[in-house]
């Protein structure tokens, strides 16, 4: 068994992610504890109220809202029953048996997995600690529980093939299929909120949403194809129309998705912005901003146009399952932010004299920088003197000529 645990500051963004996925057939309420009514006679904002009543009890703490996964291995045989039970005794062991909570079984990836809704604000108005629970309570509870339930270990249950969406590999694999699976995959697992950042994370499947060019009819008519892509990220074979896919991931059936996820992603936006600030504290270049949130379970997808300019930037993290485009986050996290940051730390950078190499007319000129019209630096830096050069030469070039005429006079 394998527990993930997320603390937020959303009780309706953590209910309404389970809630739509109850809505969209993928999920159902099989269990819950402390509520006042059968849970099938529950709505939504029965379930809603009785959490946030809770967490008015103390408004000076922010995260107030625990979302837990606990997921099996696949093959692992269990019913409705012994998941409630496992639910149950998980709940106890970590410190919110008495707590009212709500446990969904879902039903949208090749594992069996349940998710709980919980908030940390007792009836007293005390709050339980989530410092460190995954790491203490949780990783005990696991473990004792694996035992008693005859589980597949974690250890086990998280090297096993097929666990993980894979890539599609174009020529050893069925295209329509293997395309499918990844659509569908991603569109239950990941919250995106448009087509762009839906197909960021496509992309590292090797597969892209395409709506054909603008003046097109399919475009006009908003259909939608998805192709395979190879490895340098063409598209390769023949697109499979979203009609004919399994679930109808149509632009339709997508738009609906953007705008339930708008809400339900809301609670990872918090963390997501924590983890990119440490970052921003450093003097990191792109390649090192990149690499480091790389290292926090974060992919950072950088978008340039056809003269290298940054136009947009999008963060995906791994962890949440979540798709932000900077602008998202904040103004100081949007493609025009990143770039005067990028630029600033390489203009601060000391540079050596290993960075100097000699040009054509022998100038020295720093060897990291390169003249295409890629470069926004260079036009900062050199833009005057190399304006400038020309008359220089012109004016040396008629100096020498003068030199030589008054010899021969």
């Amino acid at each position: 068994m394998v527990a993930k645990i997320i603390s937020g500051k959303s009780l309706r963004g953590a209910l309404l992610y389970n809630e739509n996925k109850v809505a969209k057939n993928m999920a159902k309420l099989i269990g819950g504890n402390g509520f006042h009514k059968d849970l099938k006679h529950l709505n939504f904002n029965n379930k809603l109220m009785r959490l946030q009543d809770l967490a008015t009890k103390n408004e000076r703490v922010k995260t107030n809202t625990l979302h837990i996964s606990l997921n099996f291995a696949n093959g692992e045989k269990l019913i409705t029953e012994k998941l409630n039970a496992i639910a149950k005794d998980y709940m106890a062991r970590i410190g919110f048996g008495k707590q009212p909570y709500l446990v969904y079984q879902h039903q949208d990836a090749g594992h069996p997995h349940v998710h709980i809704v919980t908030t940390n604000i007792q009836s007293s108005g005390e709050r339980i600690s989530l410092h460190n629970l995954g790491k203490t309570k949780s990783e005990e509870a696991r473990k004792i529980i694996e035992k008693e339930y005859d589980l597949i270990p974690a250890s086990k249950f998280s090297k096993e093939p097929g666990f993980n969406l894979t890539k599609v590999e174009y020529g050893k694999c069925e295209t329509k299929r293997a395309i499918t699976n990844v659509v569908k995959g991603i569109i239950s697992s990941y919250q995106f909120t448009n087509l762009p950042a839906f197909n960021a994370v496509l992309k590292n499947y090797n597969v892209v949403a395409d709506r054909g060019a603008k003046e097109s009819r399919m475009y006009n008519k908003n259909g939608l194809m998805y192709w395979a892509l190879d490895a340098k990220g063409n598209k390769i074979g023949v697109p499979i129309k979203a009609s004919s896919i399994y679930g109808s991931p149509t632009l339709k059936k997508l738009e609906s998705y953007f705008e339930k996820n708008k809400e339900t992603r809301k609670p990872y936006k918090e963390q997501l912005k924590t983890k990119i600030n440490a970052v921003l504290t450093t003097n990191a270049s792109q390649a090192g901003f990149k690499q480091a949130l790389q290292s926090k379970g974060i992919e950072v997808v950088f978008n340039r146009n056809e003269t290298g300019k940054l136009y947009g930037v999008t963060f995906i993290d791994q962890q949440s399952k979540t798709v932000f485009k900077g602008s998202d986050i904040g103004k100081g996290y949007s493609a025009i932010a990143l770039e005067s940051y990028f630029i600033r730390n390489e203009i601060s950078k000391p540079l050596k004299s290993t960075d100097f190499k000699l040009n054509l007319k022998g100038n020295s000129v720093p060897s990291n920088i390169s003249f295409s019209n890629k470069s926004t630096l260079i036009d900062s830096l050199f833009g005057a003197e190399l304006q400038d050069a020309p008359s220089f030469e012109n004016a040396q070039r008629k100096h020498r000529k003068k030199r030589r005429k008054n010899q021969i006079q």
